[in-house]
């Protein structure tokens, strides 16, 4: 872990070979449910049921661009040079670690790992 960084909630360190990595003891949902103009929809096995705006996802994106983007002020989505109606057009798991999604701005890499949502979704404390 890079200095100053922090762990995130619910991170257990985990020494490989190389690196050591920060991985989430979230549980995976037992459903993951897309629909590509409004929402992400995410049912844990306890049956607690949590469902995300699109435009909130977006904004909150979690890869580095994006959180320097925010840093700085300036918008994530919408931008001037993106389309307006932003839409998912697709979304595909990162092991049992999360989810990623293709917007159609062109955004593709953040993953929004279970454990981030849990706390988005005010399931965990974070």
């Amino acid at each position: 872990m890079a200095l100053g960084a922090r762990r995130a909630p619910g991170a257990r360190r985990v020494q490989t070979r190389w690196v050591p990595l920060d991985l989430p003891d979230a549980p995976s949902p037992e459903l993951v449910e897309l629909d590509r103009t409004t929402s992400l929809t995410v049912v844990w096995h306890d049956g607690t049921r949590a469902a995300f705006a699109l435009e909130d996802l977006r904004r909150g994106c979690p890869c580095a661009e994006c959180r320097e983007r925010r840093d700085r002020g300036e918008p994530v989505w919408p931008r001037p040079d993106r389309p307006e109606t932003l839409e998912a057009r697709g979304a595909h798991l990162v092991g049992a670690w999360g989810v990623t999604i293709e917007w159609n701005d062109g955004h593709a890499t953040g993953i929004y790992s279970w454990g981030l949502l849990r706390t988005w979704a005010g399931l965990d404390e974070g």
